[in-house]
């Protein structure tokens, strides 16, 4: 029998609750496909930091480094209860920014879908909208501004300062370029990069290195476009883009934007791939202010696990099948309180309903 170690980083707030639901579709594609998925918890993110001192723990480190995949989920507290804990250790940079680095996960994957169907949990007309909306965002994940030299003081003038560098070089961006001509050839071959390269130098050189790549992908057409604009098409022609190649905070920023033009950020899955190792989470927060009511719809993390069989484990028929019981329980008229407003015309379940229900829908699908 096959067998695969996988770490499991509940994670804060609403993290445990999702991932509960997204470990019963891991039970059943193993039972189904007599693959023993050994799932482990860790300690990750705030409540790690509360529990063991450490926002990413060494106990946790050593799990991580022996699993096959990461499943993580979202981390962070309210911003008051982060005050609680030192800057250096708070989730984000204690915890999450050191993942990405140890495992150098430089490309994120995060597929913007909504078919026709569901075009009712987005705020943007049908008219927009039409067929449905299916692009991904490809995010250069470990350079940028969020990975550079950072320093702060009081200057000559007495006045404190702050001072943050991008720093990128032409292999960093090549092999974030190729990824995303290679997701082109598998799609529509049109690859929209976004840039800023009026102003920023950064930008420049991104876009050199990525003319070069583009001579190995001559059937690939590529779209440039600034960043500022591709934020504006985003609502007024989300249609128009099927894959899309940025730098980190640009990647942070737009995704963040096409969860919007979605209706929520819980309908955003996400894969962090490296050289060796890969994490796959929800591309949300954490939403403090929910935990605990299971309220909160586990389609980020289900999802998250679709592209862990079909990236980490070449199980793409089953990934497939995930997508289907999930979309198949939307359009049974089921949603959770957190993507629905009360009085919408919805059979309002809870988490643990929804999960339930997609494992059912998936149980009936051919593996």
């Amino acid at each position: 029998m096959t067998s695969y170690k996988i770490a499991l980083l509940d994670g804060d707030g609403i993290g445990p609750e999702i991932m509960t639901e997204a470990v019963k579709v891991l039970e059943l594609v193993g039972e189904r496909n007599e693959i023993n998925f050994e799932l482990i918890h860790g300690s990750f993110g705030a409540n790690a930091y509360f529990e063991q001192g450490h926002a990413f723990p060494e106990q946790t480190k050593a799990l991580c480094d022996e699993a096959d995949a990461i499943l993580k989920g979202p981390i962070g507290l309210s911003h008051e209860e982060s005050k609680k804990i030192p800057l250096d250790m708070q989730p984000e940079r204690g915890a999450l920014l050191p993942l990405r680095r140890r495992y150098n996960t430089f490309a994120n994957f995060r597929p913007v879908f909504l078919p026709k169907g569901l075009a009712h949990f987005s705020p943007l007309k049908p008219s927009i909208i039409g067929a449905g909306i299916d692009f991904i965002i490809i995010r250069e994940l470990v350079g940028g501004l969020y990975f550079g030299a950072k320093h702060t003081g009081v200057n000559e003038q007495g006045k404190r300062f702050v001072n943050e560098s991008l720093e990128y070089d032409e292999e960093q961006i090549a092999r974030i370029a190729r990824v995303a001509f290679e997701t082109s050839m598998k799609r529509k071959k049109v690859l929209h990069n976004i840039h800023k390269s009026n102003v920023l130098q950064s930008s420049v050189l991104w876009n050199e290195v990525l003319g070069e790549i583009s001579q190995e992908f001559p059937e690939v057409e590529v779209r440039h476009i600034l960043v500022d604009a591709a934020a504006t098409y985003l609502c007024l022609n989300p249609g128009q883009f099927d894959v899309m190649v940025m730098e980190n905070m640009f990647g942070d920023i737009l995704s963040d934007q096409a969860g919007g033009i979605l209706g929520s950020l819980g309908l955003m899955p996400s894969a962090c791939i490296g050289p060796e190792k890969a994490y796959y989470e929800p591309s949300h927060g954490s939403a403090p202010d929910i935990a605990g009511q299971s309220i909160a719809n586990p389609y980020s993390m289900i999802g998250s696990v679709a592209m862990m069989l079909e990236m980490s484990f070449s199980m793409e028929k089953e990934a497939k099948n995930c997508w289907h019981a999930m979309q198949s329980v939307f359009s049974q008229g089921y949603s959770t309180p957190d993507l629905s407003q009360p009085g919408a015309e919805v059979k309002m379940i809870d988490t643990q309903s929804f999960g339930d229900l997609v494992v059912s829908e998936l149980a009936q699908l051919a593996c």
